[in-house]
């Protein structure tokens, strides 16, 4: 049966009235008390209700009176009249617009309009991890599991790994997927088991984090109409977010607009005929027709908006004869975008385009689909004994196959967690090791110089990485990057290497295996020079060693593997080696008596050195300095993940990360070299595990500390960096985070005595005292002043 529908085609967008209550100040944006409205608009059977909160952040403004939208529960007209009178009286009473009073509101209204204001409203963070555990918890080492993290480029095979390791084939199941271009954003986390049912728990991210982006799209779909780009242009950009972490078109589909459009980007998973069959009354559950016509009135209605907003936004700024043009192309992008937001026609295209997705999860048949309070799909679980219907199941979730494109979920899953009997081909027994294949590294080193906290914390978590790596292109700038953070976070004893595509090593020079696997690791003396100047010998003896006793090569991966040639047959010694290694895992190497002693001096330069860098490349990053400065979408964008949703990151931008980052590197230059060692002179190797276990333990606590400095304790200037628009508004924003958010949060050390000119130096000075007292690794050279 078919899903109903809007025919968005054949009529205008509509828009709804939100208007204020008579009395208060006059402008949508300026008021305090809003006026909610029902609105069934888009072929629904049920009503939903439209309003400003006047507790939450409108992103358009910057200032209180976000545009809501939520379902009612009901399609009964006269209920839907009672309920939304009902969130009008909390709308007038300010009494009731803060989240300590939800429990007054329940003793006076409807369950359903309480959790449509106060949704949102609460600071809380989901603990996505915790969810998934609930349902399948994770084993660890203690039960024979240890866990596997495996980082990789972008296409280096890292999830060709995966599949090998669980024995799924490539042509029928295509699990987990791949591709040549980003596949893995979602975390993933697979459990081979010898015996019981296959088991899934995903969860997905928030509504408002979904529509947030979507709001994004729509915004950078304007630009693009605004700086002249084509229909197909635009409609891209509506569909696929920038950084690629939330590519819509896989749920929405990919509409052509024109037949001489580019071909279909290569992101998807390789395509044969023998691929999983999907019941036709599946596919045809979901309208793509209506679909694309949405989208395709959408751009023509943005076109309509940028076009009415322009000569607005061109008279507010009103540029003088002499105003440099990429000053004011840049200001007139950003008054235009405000604007833009502010319209109840834009807002419309993101519920379309909202519904849509809605939509999408009615394609999960099997399993439990839990939501929130809201009705926003929050987890989905599955256990059977059906290996088929199980990986059909999961299909809807984790694929990127291209003709499945306009019913996939895959952009909204942001973790998923599978077990169940699977077996490599090549194998007796499933592998007991817990899997964790993570979003790649990216291609450049832009995009991989520092690890994301998530992803830098799991290091620390995890018991054993493997480096995935192309062999016929080794150890490039994303690869290395990651080995440096391996390196001064102190895991590089947890460390194996696995270079792919063996097979592809085609050369007169390189004839035998010998001679490739020596042409790879030659390769990489490069990087392993590099590492040993940027970060000295201890780190590049580390990861020398580990290239030696811990790197395995191998080929043909996308296929099953069978015992039938040489190649194979070395592929598969290779991956059986690889698996028994990460399994058992290796002795620790005896620390011994030996304590190092270091000068308390040797801190104050190494957060002299790290503060000085990490403010060098920010005041460029702001425009402030004259290299790299980011876009100022970017930066507002950053600020308000910052501000308003708690997060510590915007794409490459990761003010958190790269003050750990540089802290942790200019610490391990100081473990490289003490005064003096005291106790019985420690082997080659035994101060190397020395310094990785310092190194580890201080770098377990600057997490905090970062997050602490740089988000926590200036969450308000970064809002308040965010919420600044109009004339000058970029550089007020470069200037409000370079003054209240690094100044403050790392701010660095001088002569003079400073409570908070000195403030970094004297908190990582507590820290490592505070690891000194916990752990008796090392000394300071005398007393402390």
């Amino acid at each position: 049966m078919r899903l109903d529908r809007f025919d968005y085609a054949s009529q205008r967008l509509p828009t709804f009235c939100i208007s204020e209550q008579p009395g208060t100040t006059g402008g949508l944006a300026m008021g305090r008390h809003y006026t909610a409205s029902k609105s069934r608009s888009q072929g629904r059977d049920g009503w939903s209700v439209i309003f400003r909160h006047p507790s939450r952040l409108d992103p358009a403004t910057g200032k209180q009176g976000r545009r809501v939208r939520r379902g009612l529960g009901t399609s009964v007209d006269e209920e839907a009249d009672a309920l939304v009178d009902q969130l009008n009286q909390i709308l007038q009473n300010e009494g009731l617009w803060e989240s300590q009073a939800r429990s007054k509101a329940i003793a006076l209204y409807d369950q359903r309009i309480v959790d449509v204001f106060y949704d949102g409203l609460e600071a809380t963070r989901t603990d996505f991890r915790g969810l998934r555990e609930e349902f399948l918890p994770l084993p660890t080492l203690a039960d024979g599991y240890p866990h596997v993290l495996l980082l990789g480029t972008t296409g280096a095979g890292k999830t060709t790994a995966v599949r090998q390791l669980l024995g799924t084939d490539p042509g029928t199941e295509r699990f987990p997927s791949t591709s040549t271009a980003k596949t893995t954003v979602a975390d993933t986390e697979i459990i081979p088991t010898e015996d019981g049912p296959y088991q899934a728990a995903v969860t997905f991210a928030a509504r408002d984090e979904v529509i947030d982006h979507l709001t994004d799209n729509v915004s950078s779909a304007a630009l693009a109409i605004f700086q002249g780009k084509s229909n197909s242009e635009a409609l891209r950009r509506l569909l696929d977010h920038v950084n690629q972490r939330f590519r819509f078109s896989y749920t929405l589909g990919r509409p052509t607009l024109t037949s001489d459009d580019d071909d279909m980007p290569d992101d998807e998973d390789e395509t044969d005929e023998d691929a999983t069959a999907l019941e036709a009354d599946e596919l045809a559950a979901i309208d793509s027709d209506a679909t694309a016509a949405m989208l395709i009135t959408a751009v023509a209605e943005l076109r309509r908006l940028v076009a009415e907003q322009k000569q607005g936004a061109l008279a507010d700024l009103q540029p003088q004869a002499g105003d440099d043009e990429r000053v004011i192309e840049e200001l007139l992008e950003e008054v235009l975008d405000s604007s833009l937001r502010q319209l109840e026609e834009f807002h419309t295209i993101v519920d379309n385009m909202l519904h849509e997705i809605e939509l999408r999860f009615a394609l999960l048949t099997e399993g439990e689909l839990r939501r929130t309070r809201q009705g926003w799909p929050l987890t989905w679980t599955l256990s059977t004994e059906d290996r088929g219907a199980f990986l059909k199941s999961v299909t809807w979730l984790s694929s990127n196959y291209a003709p499945l494109f306009g019913r996939l979920l895959t952009p909204l899953v942001n973790g998923i967690r599978v077990g169940g009997p699977f077996t490599s081909s090549w194998a007796d027994a499933p592998q007991r090791m817990v899997l964790i294949d993570l979003e790649g590294l990216g291609h450049t080193p832009k995009s991989a110089s520092t690890l994301s906290t998530d992803l830098a914390k799991r290091l620390d978590e995890v018991d054993a990485i493997l480096l995935v790596d192309n062999a016929t292109a080794p150890m490039q700038a994303a690869p290395a990057a990651a080995l440096k953070s391996i390196a001064v976070s102190g895991n590089t004893s947890k460390l194996s290497f696995l270079f792919t595509h063996f097979d592809r090593m085609r050369a007169d020079n390189l004839p035998s295996f010998a001679d490739r696997e020596e042409h790879v690791r030659a390769s990489a003396e490069n990087m392993l020079s590099s590492i040993g100047e940027e970060l000295g010998t201890t780190a590049e003896r580390g990861i020398r060693r580990r290239l030696e006793r811990r790197c395995y090569f191998v080929g043909g991966m996308h296929k099953p593997l069978r015992p039938v040639s040489n190649s194979a047959r070395r592929t598969i010694s290779q991956l059986e080696a690889l698996t028994r290694q990460l399994a058992e895992g290796e002795e620790s190497v005896p620390l011994g008596p030996a304590k190092p002693v270091f000068d308390r001096m040797d801190l104050a330069l190494a957060v002299t050195k790290a503060a000085s860098t990490y403010r060098a490349r920010w005041r460029g990053l702001l425009g402030l300095e004259s290299n790299s400065k980011e876009h100022w979408t970017r930066i507002k964008a950053l600020s308000r993940r910052l501000g308003e949703w708690g997060w510590d990151e915007y794409d490459t931008l990761k003010p958190v990360a790269e003050l750990r980052n540089e802290l942790q590197v200019q610490i391990m230059w100081l473990l490289e070299r003490p005064v003096r060692w005291e106790g019985e002179p420690p082997t080659g190797e035994q101060r190397d595990a020395i310094v990785e276990e310092i190194s580890s333990a201080i770098t377990s606590k600057i997490y905090a500390l970062t997050e602490k400095r740089i988000k926590t304790d200036v969450q308000s200037a970064w809002l308040d960096a965010y919420c600044q628009q109009g004339k000058g508004s970029t550089f007020i924003r470069a200037e409000i985070i370079d003054s209240d958010v690094l100044e403050r949060g790392a701010p660095i050390p001088t002569a003079t005595p400073s409570r908070d000119g000195n403030g970094l130096l004297h908190a990582m000075s507590a820290l490592v005292d505070q690891v000194i007292e916990e752990q008796d690794l090392f000394r300071w050279n005398g007393h402390r002043s």
